[in-house]
């Protein structure tokens, strides 16, 4: 950390470990903004490929296959994607040989998925004939479960950029690639293959840098009792994490049971969109976890309610922007896709503020998986179970009043964010309980930095249809450049600038 962001954090009263977790916190976001350009100037010519290539149809029937196979592969982490942290927190055992219990557990549990849906593989293709290699897809779960937690092995050592290399470039660039490639060989199985061989790559990705870290566990005899104890321990996290990733495609499942194939491709669309940001969220909970873990054994309860508050103000103010750069420009962004997409313009909309409202609820659940996990677990099924019973409602409403499919699909969307927002109210009021501390990632030059934004992103908006390209190339930059503005000039103070700031080697 530079000498000015320790002069200015001492001054608050701020702790030499204090200035050192912010400092941490500080170097994984920038990192994870990097690793957001990156994403999105590699997610942008696959989704482009995808709608101009193979159609609206081929991609719901691919989105609607990987949906399940991600769950999948969620579920068999057990957890670990976050827990790791806490097993390596607190042991004495060799930190090589508790990573390579994790990545057993999450190998034999993956292993056991993919076996069901070989046999099952009508559970990823319910709308659409099962041939060829189809049902051999779901042993990508193998690859997919494995990678995520050889990255939270990396992240627990503070190293972030292995997640920004193997989840920005490679994961994909690799897919945007073999889309290319494999619409030549079939565009009806192109999008899977090239799903299959970004997975691959980014699993060899994630496990070079995870040797490097912890080397060959040497002495290391595996234990059916200790990967059961493993396993076990973290299964109420690992239901939580289910249920949240679940709430985040749930929206999806439920329109495949309204509307056609080629519905759920042009909302996936604008479901990959607004998802891009979302990497700003999950990639700190294991930046995150060490922190906090180590606040928790020296009780220093009031450090983690800065933490979490000072985390989740950085992730609201960077994807405020990043929604309003994607979501005031919206029928420019879905357009370039294909002319059909503009539809899910609306979808868009809601889907890009759901991952506004949810980040308070990640960043408490941050904290609220090591203290009170099971009420934690709790108020996740609390909110889908609203999530589902919003997404009916509204769907059966729309239906009532004889809206169009594309309307339809809106719903959904509006659903994910009202139970994420009353999620994130819910989890930052029992963690402020539980810490006796203030939990707030919100302040008010949010709302002024919005506005502002706003009123540029109208007078795009209204050039005439020509100038569109204009919308999209300078448009979206201008936006977030002067929402930027804004937020840098009032809403950060000296623990937020730290984010931007170079720190110098100890």
């Amino acid at each position: 950390m530079s000498q000015g962001d320790q002069s200015s954090l001492a001054a608050e009263g701020a702790s030499p470990a204090q200035q050192d977790d912010i400092a941490a916190l500080a170097k994984g976001g920038r990192t994870n903004v990097f690793g957001f350009l990156l994403r999105l100037a590699a997610r942008l010519p696959f989704l482009f490929i995808a709608g101009r290539w193979y159609g609206a149809d081929a991609l719901g029937r691919f989105a609607y296959a990987v949906l399940v196979v991600e769950f999948i592969a969620q579920l068999a982490t057990l957890g670990l994607k976050r827990g790791l942290a806490g097993a390596l927190a607190q042991t004495e055992r060799p930190h090589s040989h508790v990573v390579t219990d994790a990545m057993l557990v999450t190998l034999i549990a993956s292993a056991v998925g993919s076996a069901l849906l070989v046999a099952f593989p009508q559970a990823m293709f319910p709308n659409s004939g099962i041939n060829g290699l189809d049902r051999l897809l779901a042993l990508i779960v193998i690859a997919v479960a494995g990678s995520d937690v050889a990255l939270a092995a990396c992240a627990y050592r503070f190293d972030i950029g292995a997640t920004v290399r193997a989840r920005s470039i490679i994961e994909p660039w690799a897919i945007s690639i073999g889309a290319f490639a494999f619409a030549f060989y079939s565009t009806r199985d192109g999008l899977i293959l090239s799903y299959v061989v970004s997975m691959i790559a980014a699993l060899v990705a994630s496990i070079i840098p995870m040797t490097r870290h912890y080397g060959i566990p040497y002495g290391w005899r595996p234990d059916i009792g200790r990967l059961w104890r493993l396993a076990r321990r973290n299964l109420p996290l690992a239901a939580a994490d289910g249920v949240e990733w679940g709430s985040r495609r749930l929206d999806m499942a439920i329109l495949g049971l309204f509307v056609s194939p080629a519905v759920v491709g042009i909302y996936y669309v604008a479901q990959q969109v607004a998802s891009l940001p979302q990497k700003l969220k999950t990639s700190f909970d294991p930046i995150l976890g060490p922190v906090i873990t180590r606040n928790l054994a020296e009780g220093n309860l009031g450090a983690i309610a800065k933490q979490v508050s000072q985390v989740g103000f950085w992730i609201i103010a960077a994807q405020a922007g990043i929604a309003l750069a994607l979501g005031i420009p919206g029928e420019a962004v879905m357009g370039l896709v294909g002319p059909h997409f503009v539809g899910g313009t609306g979808a868009l909309a809601f889907l890009l503020l759901a991952e506004v409202v949810a980040a308070t609820a990640v960043v408490s659940e941050s904290a609220l998986v090591y203290i009170a996990r099971h009420r934690n677990l709790m108020i996740s099924l609390m909110m889908i179970a609203l999530q589902a019973g919003l997404s009916f409602a509204l769907i059966f409403l729309a239906r009532r009043l004889g809206l169009q499919d594309m309307a339809l699909a809106a719903a959904p969307a509006l659903a994910l964010s009202m139970a994420l927002g009353v999620g994130a109210l819910v989890k930052a009021r029992l963690l402020s309980t539980l810490l006796g501390a203030k939990v707030n990632a919100w302040r008010w030059p949010l709302l002024s930095a919005s506005g502002v934004a706003c009123i540029v992103g109208a007078a795009f908006v209204a050039l005439p249809p020509s100038l569109e390209w204009v919308e999209l190339v300078f448009g979206v930059f201008t936006i977030l450049g002067v929402y930027g503005v804004v937020i840098w000039r009032w809403g950060f103070g000296p623990d937020d600038r730290a984010l931007f700031r170079k720190q110098k080697p100890a």
